[in-house]
C-alpha cells in the first residue's frame, strides 16, 4: 500500500469526522427544549392526592368556555386537589396561540402566571385576531403589576419559547390533538363542560384514595354550574 493512498484515506476519515461533529452540534442546538422541564403551573395542594391536569390553548374557544367551570372547581375544592395547566397552543389554526402562551410564561417569570392566564381567557375575543397581540398582552401585564421592560424581554426570550415547547412536546407524545384535554391522576378523561360532571369524576377519584374505614364524601352540596356551554364536550380529533 503506497504512502499516497494511506494519506488519501486519512484525509477522507478526518473529513468525515469533521462533518459528523459539525452536524451533531447543529442538531443539538436545534433541540433547546430537550433539557427543559415541563411547566409547573399548579393551584391547590392536593391534600387528597388528586391532581387534574389541563392541556390548554389560550386562543381555543372551547378552552375559554371551560375556563369558568375550572375556576368554579378550583374554588370548590380549594387545597383538596391540585389543578395544573400545561401549554398546548394549536398553532396551525390559532395564529396568536403561541404568542399568548409566551405572555403567560413571561408573566410566570414574575410570579403572575395565573393572573395572566385568567386575563387571556376573559379577554380572548379582544386579542385572538389581532395583528399585534403584544399590545394587548402588555396592557394585561401592566394591569397585574408586572415590570413592563422585563415582561417584554421575557416574552421574546428563548427560555419562554423552550418552556412552551417542552409542554407541547409532551402533549404530542401523549397523542393530544385538541384542547382542552384533561388528565385526572394521569388518566385521560373526557368531561362535559359542567361543574357537576367534573365533581362526579373528582369525587370518585378522591374516594379511591380515602381510607377504607369511615370514608365519607369530602364535598359539600353542589354549586351552580357556569352558564356557558354546559353540555358541550370537546372533540379533540377535530383539533378545535
Amino acid at each position: 500500500m503506497s504512502k499516497q493512498f494511506v494519506a488519501v484515506i486519512i484525509v477522507i476519515v478526518l473529513g468525515l469526522v469533521g462533518i459528523f461533529a459539525l452536524t451533531g452540534h447543529k442538531s443539538a442546538s436545534n433541540s433547546p427544549s430537550g433539557s427543559t422541564k415541563l411547566s409547573s403551573h399548579i393551584q391547590g395542594k392536593a391534600t387528597t392526592g388528586v391532581t387534574l391536569v389541563e392541556y390548554g390553548d389560550f386562543e381555543c374557544p372551547y378552552c375559554a368556555q371551560y375556563f369558568p367551570t375550572i375556576k368554579a372547581i378550583e374554588q370548590f375544592y380549594g387545597d383538596k386537589i391540585s389543578i395544573q395547566f400545561r401549554n398546548y397552543p394549536l398553532t396551525s389554526i390559532h395564529q396568536n396561540a403561541f404568542a399568548a402562551a409566551r405572555a403567560a410564561e413571561a408573566a410566570s417569570l414574575q410570579g403572575k402566571f395565573f393572573e395572566m392566564h385568567d386575563l387571556l381567557y376573559e379577554n380572548q375575543n379582544a386579542w385572538a385576531g389581532a395583528t399585534d397581540p403584544l399590545t394587548a398582552f402588555s396592557a394585561y401585564a401592566k394591569k397585574i403589576g408586572l415590570k413592563a421592560d422585563q415582561f417584554k424581554t421575557d416574552y421574546a426570550s428563548s427560555k419562554v419559547n423552550d418552556q412552551i415547547n417542552a409542554d407541547r412536546n409532551e402533549g404530542a407524545r401523549l397523542g393530544i390533538t385538541g384542547t382542552p384535554t384533561y388528565y385526572l391522576d394521569g388518566k385521560k378523561v373526557q368531561i362535559a363542560n359542567s361543574v357537576e360532571e367534573f365533581k362526579k369524576l373528582i369525587d370518585a377519584e378522591i374516594a379511591k384514595k380515602a381510607p377504607a374505614s369511615g370514608a365519607t364524601n369530602p364535598t359539600a352540596p353542589a354549586t351552580s354550574a357556569p352558564t356557558t356551554d354546559q353540555t358541550a364536550v370537546p372533540a379533540p380529533t377535530t383539533g378545535q
